[in-house]
């Protein structure tokens, strides 16, 4: 009896006319964990999600077999019999992925009474024991809850319950834990690794973030331009990578910039900073709910403060605070103005020295805007007497800054990768010329090649214009790349250390 669950051979795929999978050759082992890595747009979701023929738009060549059975010939609803009883998936983002309008325990107990025909009440009893397993903590009451009420990291949890629910032969996890702070996302391997032991089951692993990889996969295989280049075991591909790209890739990963703090003037001083919400307590009551507490810390001219911490640590309420997005107490001195002070009409002149870039590009950059009025809007705002030929000249040249051309003024945000974006994005806020740029994690979604390049920029830029960067993340890679300073949040929103960046992450790499 053959030990291999998947196989495929020369599978190609074609979207109307354009060929995305070119000759792809790939067998698993049933009880092996394998990674598929590379850049985005290399190919890997369209390949994994090929194994179940989720996309009725796509066509495919060549033998895509499963248990010996060819996938490519069954009909919609013999493939209905195997998603999500025999090969299950957990995708990217759970948010879309989860129904908003069902509670979690209902969309798990959908999955066990239609693969393995339990009745509702057995249902929603294993249901909960799922819930259990991977690890949630008030189980019994999540399970009536709606996916907007859960954390990230339980959403994610949720998704995993309900993909092993039906005990599949082959779990396909697509970049699932990409959005997660580094403590949920070791959380999130580590329940995969305990499932995939106690079951036996296979599990495909899609991600651009090798440093998750090597410490899961017992076999990678890595795509560029819709093939596969190489395939090798962990242990082998990562000291001994045979193929130019596997080694970019490798290459890629982020080191630590190990450089002093500027000795500059100082142009952000945030002391006793504090937010807090009003929340229900009780019948017509409220009370505070803090997000942040007695944050402070000090900015250079040139300087890069990193802010690292667990998700719900209030390091987006922080970034949003700084800019006086959102109510806030303390004091807040940016380039020696106490921004408590600002009335509304001097606010908006101040703002150009403090600007932010958000982690999603797509979702802040006005889909109906072209590139040159998203980046040219700030001038509109603030200098409207700058005459068009001038104000050209200066959109041209901050492109020309980000590593874009001109010639895309007229095209839209849809028609851009996500890297591209990203760069846009980063132009719109330095067109005024900002004294501090806030960067709200801006490369969690970026593969490791796309990251380094976003790094390399905005070293650069920071170079040239001395510009103060307050950079949000949840991986100490890139925060230890840009770093001068790190600032670390705890659950709560206290500050739990403060210092040299050397010094915090020696001590958070022990």
């Amino acid at each position: 009896m053959s030990n291999l669950l998947l196989e495929i051979n020369n599978l190609s795929s074609f979207v109307r006319q354009k060929q995305i999978l070119s000759d792809v050759s790939l067998s698993m082992k049933k009880g092996e964990k394998l990674a598929l890595v590379g850049e985005s747009g290399s190919g890997k979701t369209m390949l994994a999600q090929g194994v179940v023929r989720l996309n009725p738009d796509i066509r495919f060549s060549g033998s895509l077999k499963f248990n010996g059975t060819e996938i490519l010939s069954l009909s919609a609803k013999q493939l209905q019999k195997i998603r999500g009883k025999k090969i299950a998936f957990v995708f990217q983002e759970p948010m879309t992925a989860l129904n908003p309008v069902q509670t979690v325990g209902s969309q798990i107990a959908e999955v066990l009474t239609w693969h393995l025909g339990l009745t509702q009440k057995d249902a929603y009893k294993q249901a909960l024991t799922l819930l259990e397993r991977t690890g949630i903590e008030n189980a019994e009451s999540k399970i009536h809850a709606y996916p907007f009420q859960l954390s990230g990291g339980q959403r994610q949890r949720a998704m995993i319950a309900m993909a092993v629910a039906a005990e599949p032969e082959l779990l396909i996890a697509d970049e699932p834990t990409t959005a997660l702070d580094v403590a949920v996302q070791g959380q999130i391997m580590a329940l995969l690794n305990d499932i995939q032991r106690q079951t036996g089951m296979s599990i495909l692993y899609i991600s651009h973030d090798l440093r998750v990889v090597k410490n899961f996969a017992d076999r990678v295989a890595v795509m560029k331009d819709g093939k596969i280049v190489e395939t090798a075991t962990v242990e082998k591909l990562f000291n001994e990578p045979q193929h130019e790209y596997t080694q970019m890739l490798l290459n890629a990963v982020p080191q630590p910039l190990n450089e002093e703090p500027p000795q500059t003037a100082t142009v952000l001083s945030v002391e006793n900073l504090g937010v807090a919400v009003k929340e229900k307590s009780g019948w017509f009551k409220t009370r505070d709910l803090p997000l942040l507490k007695n944050v402070q810390f000090e900015l250079k001219q040139g300087e890069t403060l990193g802010v690292i911490g667990a998700s719900g640590s209030g390091k987006s309420t922080l970034a949003k605070a700084l800019l006086k997005l959102i109510d806030y107490s303390g004091s807040l001195n940016i380039c020696g103005n106490d921004w408590q002070a600002i009335d509304n009409k001097k606010l908006l002149e101040k703002r150009k020295d403090i600007q932010i870039v958000f982690q999603d590009p797509f979702a802040a950059l006005n889909p109906r805007m072209t590139v040159g009025e998203i980046v040219g809007e700030a001038i509109d705002i603030l200098q409207p007497q700058m005459e068009k030929t001038e104000k050209y000249n200066k959109i041209k040249q901050i492109l020309n800054e980000v590593g874009l051309l001109a010639n895309i003024l007229d095209r839209y945000p849809h028609e851009f990768s996500g890297g591209q974006r990203q760069r846009i994005a980063i132009a719109r806020a330095l067109i005024v010329q900002p004294k501090i740029l806030v960067l709200d994690e801006p490369t969690s979604a970026l593969d490791l090649q796309l990251q380094k390049q976003l790094i390399d920029l905005l070293k650069e830029l920071q170079k040239k214009h001395q510009i103060a960067m307050i950079f949000v993340s949840h991986d100490l890679d890139v925060i230890a790349a840009l770093s001068h300073k790190i600032l670390v949040l705890e659950t709560g929103g206290k500050v739990k250390d403060y210092g040299n960046a050397s010094d915090i992450l020696r001590q958070y790499s022990r």
